[in-house]
Protein backbone atom coordinates (compact mmCIF):
# COMPACT_ATOMS: atom_id res chain seq x y z
CA UNK A 1 0.00 0.00 0.00
CA UNK A 2 1.34 3.52 -0.98
CA UNK A 3 2.04 6.46 1.46
CA UNK A 4 -0.97 8.44 -0.41
CA UNK A 5 -3.31 5.05 0.11
CA UNK A 6 -2.41 5.02 3.59
CA UNK A 7 -3.04 8.90 4.62
CA UNK A 8 -6.36 8.94 2.27
CA UNK A 9 -7.63 5.69 4.33
CA UNK A 10 -6.50 7.61 7.59
CA UNK A 11 -8.43 10.58 6.15
CA UNK A 12 -11.43 8.70 5.47
CA UNK A 13 -11.44 6.23 8.48
CA UNK A 14 -13.68 7.69 11.04
CA UNK A 15 -12.29 8.30 14.50
CA UNK A 16 -13.79 5.91 17.06
CA UNK A 17 -16.72 7.38 19.51
CA UNK A 18 -15.42 7.67 23.49
CA UNK A 19 -16.33 4.21 25.06
CA UNK A 20 -19.76 4.19 27.02
CA UNK A 21 -18.87 5.03 30.44
CA UNK A 22 -16.19 7.90 29.22
CA UNK A 23 -19.38 8.76 27.22
CA UNK A 24 -21.67 8.70 30.54
CA UNK A 25 -19.22 10.57 32.51
CA UNK A 26 -19.08 13.36 29.95
CA UNK A 27 -22.83 13.98 29.85
CA UNK A 28 -23.25 13.83 33.76
CA UNK A 29 -19.87 16.14 34.13
CA UNK A 30 -22.42 18.64 31.75
CA UNK A 31 -25.61 17.93 33.76
CA UNK A 32 -24.12 17.86 37.23
CA UNK A 33 -23.41 21.61 37.37
CA UNK A 34 -26.87 22.10 36.87
CA UNK A 35 -27.14 20.95 40.36
CA UNK A 36 -25.13 23.94 42.08
CA UNK A 37 -27.80 26.59 41.14
CA UNK A 38 -30.03 26.01 43.73
CA UNK A 39 -27.77 24.09 46.38
CA UNK A 40 -24.51 25.96 46.77
CA UNK A 41 -26.39 29.08 45.78
CA UNK A 42 -28.38 28.72 49.16
CA UNK A 43 -25.85 28.74 51.35
CA UNK A 44 -24.28 32.03 49.80
CA UNK A 45 -27.62 34.19 50.22
CA UNK A 46 -26.64 35.55 53.73
CA UNK A 47 -23.79 37.28 52.35
CA UNK A 48 -25.40 38.43 48.92
CA UNK A 49 -28.06 40.18 51.37
CA UNK A 50 -25.45 42.08 53.42
CA UNK A 51 -23.38 42.59 50.23
CA UNK A 52 -26.06 44.12 48.35
CA UNK A 53 -27.96 45.75 51.36
CA UNK A 54 -30.99 43.23 50.97
CA UNK A 55 -33.27 42.02 52.89
CA UNK A 56 -33.48 38.28 53.51
CA UNK A 57 -36.86 38.06 52.03
CA UNK A 58 -35.74 40.22 48.77
CA UNK A 59 -32.70 37.93 48.17
CA UNK A 60 -35.00 34.66 47.77
CA UNK A 61 -35.55 35.79 44.52
CA UNK A 62 -32.17 34.66 43.85
CA UNK A 63 -33.49 30.87 44.06
CA UNK A 64 -36.66 31.63 42.81
CA UNK A 65 -35.73 33.15 39.71
CA UNK A 66 -32.87 30.12 39.29
CA UNK A 67 -35.86 27.71 39.76
CA UNK A 68 -38.30 29.53 37.22
CA UNK A 69 -36.13 29.99 34.62
CA UNK A 70 -34.22 26.25 34.64
CA UNK A 71 -37.13 24.01 34.28
CA UNK A 72 -38.34 26.59 31.51
CA UNK A 73 -35.03 26.30 29.99
CA UNK A 74 -34.95 22.82 30.16
CA UNK A 75 -37.96 22.35 28.15
CA UNK A 76 -37.44 25.23 25.18
CA UNK A 77 -33.74 24.03 24.49
CA UNK A 78 -35.32 20.08 24.49
CA UNK A 79 -37.56 21.08 21.78
CA UNK A 80 -34.83 23.07 20.45
CA UNK A 81 -32.89 20.38 20.27
CA UNK A 82 -35.61 17.80 18.52
CA UNK A 83 -36.42 21.03 15.84
CA UNK A 84 -32.66 22.24 14.91
CA UNK A 85 -30.19 19.16 16.74
CA UNK A 86 -28.32 18.72 19.42
CA UNK A 87 -25.76 20.65 18.61
CA UNK A 88 -27.22 23.71 17.74
CA UNK A 89 -28.89 23.67 21.00
CA UNK A 90 -26.14 22.92 23.27
CA UNK A 91 -23.83 26.02 21.51
CA UNK A 92 -26.98 28.65 21.36
CA UNK A 93 -27.42 27.62 25.07
CA UNK A 94 -23.57 28.18 25.95
CA UNK A 95 -23.89 31.18 24.73
CA UNK A 96 -26.76 31.83 27.11
CA UNK A 97 -25.24 29.96 30.52
CA UNK A 98 -22.43 32.26 30.01
CA UNK A 99 -23.69 36.10 29.30
CA UNK A 100 -26.06 34.79 32.27
CA UNK A 101 -22.56 33.76 34.51
CA UNK A 102 -20.83 37.27 33.35
CA UNK A 103 -23.96 39.32 34.44
CA UNK A 104 -24.10 37.44 37.55
CA UNK A 105 -20.53 38.34 38.44
CA UNK A 106 -20.31 42.45 37.61
CA UNK A 107 -23.99 42.73 38.84
CA UNK A 108 -24.20 45.69 40.84
CA UNK A 109 -27.64 44.96 42.85
CA UNK A 110 -29.78 42.46 43.34
CA UNK A 111 -32.41 43.32 40.70
CA UNK A 112 -29.32 43.11 38.26
CA UNK A 113 -28.31 40.03 39.89
CA UNK A 114 -31.58 37.93 40.01
CA UNK A 115 -31.63 39.11 35.80
CA UNK A 116 -28.43 37.40 35.54
CA UNK A 117 -29.64 34.28 37.78
CA UNK A 118 -32.74 34.27 35.21
CA UNK A 119 -30.52 34.03 32.18
CA UNK A 120 -27.97 31.80 33.61
CA UNK A 121 -30.60 28.98 34.81
CA UNK A 122 -32.48 29.32 31.00
CA UNK A 123 -28.65 28.17 29.55
CA UNK A 124 -27.88 25.65 32.24
CA UNK A 125 -31.65 24.12 31.51
CA UNK A 126 -29.83 24.19 27.95
CA UNK A 127 -27.22 21.76 29.22
CA UNK A 128 -29.76 19.48 30.98
CA UNK A 129 -31.79 19.00 27.97
CA UNK A 130 -28.79 18.15 25.63
CA UNK A 131 -27.25 15.88 28.45
CA UNK A 132 -30.17 14.31 28.45
CA UNK A 133 -30.61 13.72 24.99
CA UNK A 134 -27.13 12.64 24.03
CA UNK A 135 -27.49 9.79 26.73
CA UNK A 136 -30.57 8.59 25.79
CA UNK A 137 -29.55 8.75 22.02
CA UNK A 138 -26.81 6.44 23.13
CA UNK A 139 -27.50 2.35 20.99
CA UNK A 140 -29.56 0.30 23.54
CA UNK A 141 -25.91 -2.01 23.90
CA UNK A 142 -23.89 0.73 25.30
CA UNK A 143 -26.72 2.40 27.06
CA UNK A 144 -26.71 0.43 30.50
CA UNK A 145 -22.65 1.50 31.03
CA UNK A 146 -23.29 5.37 29.66
CA UNK A 147 -25.99 5.49 31.97
CA UNK A 148 -23.99 4.04 35.03
CA UNK A 149 -21.80 6.51 34.13
CA UNK A 150 -24.23 9.48 33.54
CA UNK A 151 -25.91 8.26 36.97
CA UNK A 152 -22.52 8.62 39.13
CA UNK A 153 -21.10 12.01 37.94
CA UNK A 154 -24.67 13.19 39.03
CA UNK A 155 -24.32 11.75 42.48
CA UNK A 156 -21.31 13.24 43.15
CA UNK A 157 -22.44 16.91 42.01
CA UNK A 158 -25.87 16.60 44.19
CA UNK A 159 -23.79 15.75 47.36
CA UNK A 160 -20.93 17.70 46.33
CA UNK A 161 -22.61 21.22 46.44
CA UNK A 162 -23.42 22.41 49.81
CA UNK A 163 -19.54 21.88 50.54
CA UNK A 164 -18.65 23.98 47.42
CA UNK A 165 -20.58 26.31 47.79
CA UNK A 166 -19.70 27.01 51.50
CA UNK A 167 -16.23 27.09 50.90
CA UNK A 168 -16.67 29.16 47.69
CA UNK A 169 -18.40 31.38 50.04
CA UNK A 170 -16.54 31.37 53.07
CA UNK A 171 -13.09 31.30 51.18
CA UNK A 172 -13.42 33.06 47.59
CA UNK A 173 -16.40 34.87 47.37
CA UNK A 174 -20.18 34.28 47.24
CA UNK A 175 -20.44 35.36 43.68
CA UNK A 176 -18.42 32.39 42.46
CA UNK A 177 -20.73 30.35 44.19
CA UNK A 178 -23.66 31.59 42.24
CA UNK A 179 -22.06 31.33 38.98
CA UNK A 180 -20.90 27.37 39.71
CA UNK A 181 -23.83 26.04 36.82
CA UNK A 182 -21.00 27.75 34.47
CA UNK A 183 -18.56 24.99 35.21
CA UNK A 184 -20.59 23.20 32.31
CA UNK A 185 -18.94 25.11 29.49
CA UNK A 186 -15.54 23.14 30.72
CA UNK A 187 -17.23 20.30 29.32
CA UNK A 188 -19.30 21.38 26.21
CA UNK A 189 -16.12 20.75 23.30
CA UNK A 190 -16.13 17.37 24.77
CA UNK A 191 -19.53 16.63 24.08
CA UNK A 192 -19.73 18.34 20.64
CA UNK A 193 -18.50 15.37 19.07
CA UNK A 194 -21.58 13.22 20.03
CA UNK A 195 -23.80 16.05 18.59
CA UNK A 196 -23.25 15.88 14.91
CA UNK A 197 -24.59 19.21 13.34
CA UNK A 198 -27.42 18.25 11.47
CA UNK A 199 -31.11 19.68 10.65
CA UNK A 200 -33.23 17.87 13.07
CA UNK A 201 -36.96 17.60 12.60
CA UNK A 202 -37.81 21.12 11.66
CA UNK A 203 -40.98 21.48 13.36
CA UNK A 204 -41.66 24.83 14.38
CA UNK A 205 -41.15 25.87 17.72
CA UNK A 206 -44.72 26.91 19.26
CA UNK A 207 -43.73 30.20 20.46
CA UNK A 208 -47.17 30.93 21.45
CA UNK A 209 -47.11 27.32 23.56
CA UNK A 210 -43.71 28.46 24.78
CA UNK A 211 -44.93 31.43 26.24
CA UNK A 212 -48.12 29.76 27.53
CA UNK A 213 -46.08 26.97 29.24
CA UNK A 214 -43.65 29.42 30.62
CA UNK A 215 -46.36 31.89 32.42
CA UNK A 216 -48.04 28.90 33.67
CA UNK A 217 -44.75 27.35 35.28
CA UNK A 218 -43.49 30.46 36.82
CA UNK A 219 -46.40 31.54 38.37
CA UNK A 220 -47.16 28.25 39.77
CA UNK A 221 -43.74 28.25 41.52
CA UNK A 222 -44.47 32.22 42.86
CA UNK A 223 -47.62 30.99 43.89
CA UNK A 224 -46.58 27.99 45.96
CA UNK A 225 -43.68 30.32 47.29
CA UNK A 226 -45.97 33.15 48.10
CA UNK A 227 -45.57 32.46 51.91
CA UNK A 228 -42.04 31.89 51.96
CA UNK A 229 -41.50 35.07 49.27
CA UNK A 230 -43.55 37.61 51.51
CA UNK A 231 -45.79 38.27 48.60
CA UNK A 232 -48.82 40.85 49.62
CA UNK A 233 -52.35 39.79 48.59
CA UNK A 234 -53.16 41.55 45.70
CA UNK A 235 -49.90 40.59 44.22
CA UNK A 236 -51.21 36.55 45.39
CA UNK A 237 -54.44 37.47 43.45
CA UNK A 238 -52.52 38.33 40.42
CA UNK A 239 -50.63 35.70 40.02
CA UNK A 240 -53.61 33.16 40.57
CA UNK A 241 -55.13 35.13 37.85
CA UNK A 242 -52.25 34.77 35.69
CA UNK A 243 -51.89 30.99 36.28
CA UNK A 244 -55.21 30.57 35.59
CA UNK A 245 -55.82 32.12 32.50
CA UNK A 246 -52.56 31.04 31.27
CA UNK A 247 -52.96 27.09 32.06
CA UNK A 248 -56.58 27.12 30.44
CA UNK A 249 -54.85 28.83 27.18
CA UNK A 250 -52.40 26.02 27.58
CA UNK A 251 -54.83 23.40 27.94
CA UNK A 252 -57.03 24.72 24.97
CA UNK A 253 -53.56 24.56 22.35
CA UNK A 254 -52.86 21.22 23.37
CA UNK A 255 -55.92 20.03 22.88
CA UNK A 256 -56.20 22.18 19.29
CA UNK A 257 -52.96 22.54 17.61
CA UNK A 258 -51.35 19.82 15.94
CA UNK A 259 -47.44 21.23 16.33
CA UNK A 260 -47.78 22.32 20.27
CA UNK A 261 -45.06 22.97 22.61
CA UNK A 262 -46.92 20.21 24.89
CA UNK A 263 -47.77 17.33 22.32
CA UNK A 264 -51.24 16.20 23.27
CA UNK A 265 -49.78 12.62 22.57
CA UNK A 266 -47.16 13.10 25.81
CA UNK A 267 -50.12 14.37 28.09
CA UNK A 268 -51.95 11.58 27.41
CA UNK A 269 -49.04 8.92 27.77
CA UNK A 270 -49.89 7.20 31.01
CA UNK A 271 -45.75 5.70 30.66
CA UNK A 272 -44.70 9.45 30.50
CA UNK A 273 -47.31 10.33 33.43
CA UNK A 274 -46.31 7.96 35.82
CA UNK A 275 -42.44 9.21 35.31
CA UNK A 276 -43.04 12.23 36.22
CA UNK A 277 -44.63 11.96 39.19
CA UNK A 278 -41.93 9.37 40.53
CA UNK A 279 -39.63 12.59 39.36
CA UNK A 280 -41.87 15.09 40.92
CA UNK A 281 -41.81 12.43 44.53
CA UNK A 282 -38.37 12.08 44.36
CA UNK A 283 -36.88 16.02 43.53
CA UNK A 284 -40.00 17.25 46.18
CA UNK A 285 -38.01 15.12 49.00
CA UNK A 286 -34.38 16.09 47.51
CA UNK A 287 -35.45 19.34 47.41
CA UNK A 288 -37.35 19.45 51.11
CA UNK A 289 -34.06 17.73 52.30
CA UNK A 290 -31.55 19.89 51.03
CA UNK A 291 -33.91 22.95 52.62
CA UNK A 292 -34.34 21.36 55.31
CA UNK A 293 -31.42 19.36 56.89
CA UNK A 294 -28.32 22.06 56.76
CA UNK A 295 -31.03 24.17 58.84
CA UNK A 296 -31.31 21.70 61.09
CA UNK A 297 -28.07 20.65 61.58
CA UNK A 298 -26.48 23.70 61.55
CA UNK A 299 -29.32 25.35 64.15
CA UNK A 300 -30.33 22.29 66.55
CA UNK A 301 -26.42 20.74 66.19
CA UNK A 302 -24.19 24.04 66.07
CA UNK A 303 -22.75 22.57 62.65
CA UNK A 304 -20.74 24.89 60.39
CA UNK A 305 -21.48 24.82 56.77
CA UNK A 306 -18.32 23.22 55.96
CA UNK A 307 -19.07 20.51 58.53
CA UNK A 308 -22.46 19.78 56.52
CA UNK A 309 -20.81 19.73 53.31
CA UNK A 310 -18.20 17.16 54.48
CA UNK A 311 -20.55 14.65 55.92
CA UNK A 312 -22.89 14.52 53.11
CA UNK A 313 -20.09 14.05 50.55
CA UNK A 314 -21.07 9.89 51.44
CA UNK A 315 -24.00 10.59 50.06
CA UNK A 316 -21.95 10.80 46.51
CA UNK A 317 -20.51 7.29 47.18
CA UNK A 318 -23.35 5.84 47.88
CA UNK A 319 -25.66 7.23 44.72
CA UNK A 320 -22.58 6.57 42.31
CA UNK A 321 -22.58 3.02 43.22
CA UNK A 322 -26.35 2.74 42.77
CA UNK A 323 -26.46 4.44 39.83
CA UNK A 324 -24.35 2.05 38.76
CA UNK A 325 -26.68 -0.31 39.71
CA UNK A 326 -29.46 0.97 38.32
CA UNK A 327 -27.58 1.04 35.06
CA UNK A 328 -26.83 -2.49 34.59
CA UNK A 329 -30.30 -3.87 35.81
CA UNK A 330 -32.16 -1.24 33.63
CA UNK A 331 -30.67 -3.28 31.15
CA UNK A 332 -32.80 -6.56 32.47
CA UNK A 333 -36.03 -4.61 32.75
CA UNK A 334 -35.26 -4.43 36.69
CA UNK A 335 -34.11 -0.82 37.41
CA UNK A 336 -37.68 0.01 38.90
CA UNK A 337 -37.41 -2.38 41.81
CA UNK A 338 -34.50 -0.46 42.71
CA UNK A 339 -35.92 3.15 42.37
CA UNK A 340 -38.50 1.74 44.37
CA UNK A 341 -36.51 -0.07 46.99
CA UNK A 342 -34.44 3.80 47.17
CA UNK A 343 -37.33 5.58 47.44
CA UNK A 344 -38.89 3.66 50.58
CA UNK A 345 -35.96 4.12 52.41
CA UNK A 346 -35.36 7.42 51.53
CA UNK A 347 -39.31 7.81 52.38
CA UNK A 348 -38.43 6.12 55.77
CA UNK A 349 -35.60 8.42 56.32
CA UNK A 350 -37.61 11.68 56.17
CA UNK A 351 -40.22 10.29 58.41
CA UNK A 352 -37.69 9.88 61.14
CA UNK A 353 -37.62 13.10 61.39
CA UNK A 354 -41.11 13.26 62.97
CA UNK A 355 -39.72 11.95 65.92
CA UNK A 356 -37.08 14.75 66.24
CA UNK A 357 -33.88 16.09 64.52
CA UNK A 358 -31.33 13.60 64.89
CA UNK A 359 -28.09 13.96 63.65
CA UNK A 360 -28.08 10.25 62.02
CA UNK A 361 -31.49 10.43 60.47
CA UNK A 362 -30.61 14.12 58.61
CA UNK A 363 -27.79 12.87 57.49
CA UNK A 364 -28.99 9.38 56.15
CA UNK A 365 -32.25 11.46 54.96
CA UNK A 366 -30.36 13.95 52.31
CA UNK A 367 -27.94 10.77 51.48
CA UNK A 368 -30.55 8.75 50.43
CA UNK A 369 -32.01 11.81 48.68
CA UNK A 370 -28.57 11.96 46.57
CA UNK A 371 -29.19 8.13 45.77
CA UNK A 372 -32.82 8.68 44.49
CA UNK A 373 -31.63 11.09 42.47
CA UNK A 374 -29.50 10.10 40.54
CA UNK A 375 -30.89 6.80 40.44
CA UNK A 376 -34.06 8.43 39.20
CA UNK A 377 -32.04 10.12 36.49
CA UNK A 378 -31.10 7.09 35.11
CA UNK A 379 -34.18 5.18 34.85
CA UNK A 380 -36.24 7.87 33.37
CA UNK A 381 -33.72 8.69 30.66
CA UNK A 382 -33.46 5.11 30.22
CA UNK A 383 -37.54 4.78 30.06
CA UNK A 384 -37.51 8.16 27.44
CA UNK A 385 -35.27 6.13 25.23
CA UNK A 386 -37.07 2.60 24.89
CA UNK A 387 -40.59 4.49 24.86
CA UNK A 388 -40.06 7.78 23.19
CA UNK A 389 -39.21 7.78 19.48
CA UNK A 390 -36.13 9.25 18.80
CA UNK A 391 -37.26 12.78 16.67
CA UNK A 392 -39.42 13.61 19.76
CA UNK A 393 -37.07 12.13 22.41
CA UNK A 394 -35.35 15.54 23.68
CA UNK A 395 -38.52 17.55 23.71
CA UNK A 396 -40.28 15.05 26.32
CA UNK A 397 -37.21 14.54 28.30
CA UNK A 398 -37.39 18.63 28.31
CA UNK A 399 -40.39 18.61 29.31
CA UNK A 400 -40.46 15.89 31.75
CA UNK A 401 -37.71 17.22 33.58
CA UNK A 402 -39.60 20.39 33.53
CA UNK A 403 -42.38 18.43 35.59
CA UNK A 404 -39.17 17.36 37.92
CA UNK A 405 -38.04 20.93 39.05
CA UNK A 406 -41.63 22.05 39.39
CA UNK A 407 -41.94 19.34 41.86
CA UNK A 408 -38.62 19.98 43.57
CA UNK A 409 -40.04 23.81 43.99
CA UNK A 410 -43.26 22.41 46.03
CA UNK A 411 -41.35 20.02 48.15
CA UNK A 412 -38.81 23.09 49.30
CA UNK A 413 -42.31 25.19 49.43
CA UNK A 414 -44.16 23.13 51.00
CA UNK A 415 -41.55 22.40 53.94
CA UNK A 416 -40.95 25.85 54.63
CA UNK A 417 -44.88 26.81 54.24
CA UNK A 418 -45.18 23.27 57.29
CA UNK A 419 -42.53 25.07 59.18
CA UNK A 420 -44.13 28.54 60.20
CA UNK A 421 -46.74 26.39 62.13
CA UNK A 422 -44.33 23.12 63.06
CA UNK A 423 -41.12 22.40 63.95
CA UNK A 424 -39.01 22.15 60.68
CA UNK A 425 -37.95 18.07 61.54
CA UNK A 426 -41.88 17.78 61.61
CA UNK A 427 -42.04 19.70 58.39
CA UNK A 428 -39.67 17.03 56.83
CA UNK A 429 -41.52 14.01 58.04
CA UNK A 430 -44.13 15.30 56.69
CA UNK A 431 -42.52 16.17 53.19
CA UNK A 432 -42.07 11.94 53.11
CA UNK A 433 -44.94 11.50 51.49
CA UNK A 434 -43.53 12.40 48.54
CA UNK A 435 -40.82 9.84 47.91
CA UNK A 436 -43.28 7.05 49.37
CA UNK A 437 -45.63 7.83 46.64
CA UNK A 438 -42.66 8.46 43.93
CA UNK A 439 -41.53 4.74 44.91
CA UNK A 440 -44.98 3.21 45.06
CA UNK A 441 -45.59 4.57 41.14
CA UNK A 442 -42.11 3.14 40.26
CA UNK A 443 -42.67 -0.43 41.09
CA UNK A 444 -45.80 0.24 37.73
CA UNK A 445 -42.95 1.16 35.24
CA UNK A 446 -41.08 -0.83 33.08
CA UNK A 447 -37.95 -0.39 30.58
CA UNK A 448 -39.08 -2.96 28.07
CA UNK A 449 -38.34 -1.17 24.59
CA UNK A 450 -41.90 -1.43 22.23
Amino acid sequence: MTTHEVASNAATTPLPSPGARSAGLRYGALFGPVVFGVTAAGVALPDVATALHASPTATAWVLTAHALALGVGTAVFGRLADTRGVRAALLFGSLVLAVGAVVCLVAPNLGVLVAGRFVQAAGSGAMAACAMALTASVPPDRRPATLAGFGATMAVFSAGATLAGGVLTEWVSWRIALVLPALSLLVVPLCLAAAPARKGSGRPMDLPGVTLLTLTAMSFLVLIQSSALALGTPLVIGTAVVFLLAAAALVLRVRTSETSFVPRALVTDGVFVRAAVVGIGVYGGLFAAMYAVPQLLVREHDWSVLSVGVWLLPGAVVGAVLSRLAGKLTAGDRGNRLLGAVGVAFAAALGGALAGPDVVVLILGASLGFAAFSVTQVFTTALMSAHIEPARRAGAMGLLNLTFFVGGGVGSATAGALAKSVSLSVSLGVIAVFPLVAALVAFTLTTRER
